[in-house]
């Protein structure tokens, strides 16, 4: 195999499926989730993750299925076993190290997790070439994503980075970009994340890892949520590969567009479509949608409250096509929690901008870590005496 073949495994589309068939609210996806879940464990003959899928009762366990595919794993890890050390015997280095990828490759594509990264890491042990070595690398952070396993990703993206430094090309740069992106966005580092990806899509080249749509997607919901207003049109909105795949995206297009438009009405009602049909059926954003549904909605109140002085609340909850009850519950919540600066006359129904003093806020900062500082001398202090 060629250094710069990347080969899509383990199947990153299954455990997406299987997600989807775990969660009871997500049950109109149920149907086409368990085919395509069963498909594609049946096209990669996937015995050992078959048999976590039907344990954790999201198919049902089909005792032949399982056998045969049991059996075919045997045979061909039985020749990948002979080819190795039959390479061992008599060839050289290149021919064992290629032995030793096609094996790990294999226990990767059937979805044998232990197995497969320690096949992978000994496969990594002895490849002498740097860009076999990231490609391996790349490989085990996938096995970490299929298998929600975050600290194989964490330590193999440490390897991948340091790979990339003694001399990456171009295209594995690109690719660690997208897969560093994805890991930040799982754990909710949003803004690092959208940079990351947002600097790969004119580039993107990682479809082992998401589909080219769906990358382009991502980029938008969390773009959205992380660029400054005066960014959003210059770098997402007319981004060319953007405009092309906003017309099969028209969610995605209502929210951006209706959030830099000021459309505040029409975009909090994209943002509750988004909520139903990306955020909450996604594996990678559903445990983030709350977060993400309240500071779009911050974000949508400050874009507002920035251009006025005040605003009365039926003239704010007619901006935003909710009741005036519901307006000043969120506020309320949100001013109170220090998020959005303003105060309600409930008396007048008024809401006045409080915008905050730079100066103040340096102060006020300066004061939190100079007590953060002293707390931490007097416990050494009293380490040390």
């Amino acid at each position: 195999m060629a250094d710069e073949v990347v080969l899509p495994i383990p199947d990153l589309t299954l455990p997406q499926y299987f997600f989807s068939l775990t969660n009871p609210t997500l049950s109109r996806l149920h149907e086409n989730a368990g085919r395509e879940l069963l498909n594609g464990i049946k096209a990669d003959q996937m015995a050992p993750y078959y048999r976590i899928v039907t344990s954790a009762g999201a198919l049902p366990l089909d005792a032949a299925l399982l056998e045969s595919m049991q059996k075919a794993n045997t045979e061909e890890l039985q020749k990948l076993d002979d080819r190795l050390a039959e390479a061992e015997k008599t060839e050289g280095e290149s021919e064992i190290s290629d032995a030793l990828k096609a094996r790990a490759n294999h226990l990767t594509r059937i979805g044998d997790k232990d197995l497969a990264v320690a096949a992978q890491k000994l496969a990594l042990e002895k490849t002498p070439g740097l860009g076999s070595r990231i490609d391996i690398s790349l490989t085990l952070i996938r096995i970490g994503f299929f298998f929600g396993d975050n600290q194989l990703i964490v330590d193999n993206l440490s390897k991948a980075e340091k790979f990339i430094e003694e001399g990456g090309d171009w295209d594995r740069r690109n690719r660690l970009k997208v897969y560093r992106g994805l890991h930040a966005i799982s754990i909710r580092q949003f803004k690092t994340g959208a940079e990351l990806l947002l600097d790969a899509l004119s580039t993107f080249t990682a479809t082992e890892l998401i589909p080219y749509n769906d990358f382009v997607a991502l980029t938008v919901i969390v773009n959205t949520l992380t660029l400054k207003r005066v960014d959003l049109k210059k770098k997402l909105i007319a981004a060319p590969e953007v405009i092309s795949a906003l017309p099969e995206l028209p969610v995605l297009g209502d929210l951006v567009n209706n959030l830099y438009d000021c459309h505040y009405n029409k975009f909090f009602v994209a943002l509750a479509t988004l909520e139903q049909l990306y955020l909450l059926p996604s594996r990678l954003l559903a445990p983030h949608t709350r977060y993400y549904v309240r500071e779009m909605r911050i974000l949508a109140y400050s874009q507002l409250l920035e251009s006025y002085r005040s605003l009365t609340l039926e003239s704010l909850s007619s901006a935003f096509g909710v009741s005036v009850e519901f307006v000043d519950s969120e506020l309320s919540r949100f001013i109170a929690n220090g998020r959005l600066h303003c105060t309600i006359d409930k008396v007048h129904g008024i809401v006045e901008t409080t915008r905050p003093s730079l100066k103040n806020a340096q102060y006020e900062k300066v004061v939190k870590q100079g007590d953060v500082l002293l707390n931490s001398i007097q416990r050494l202090s009293k380490v040390l005496y």
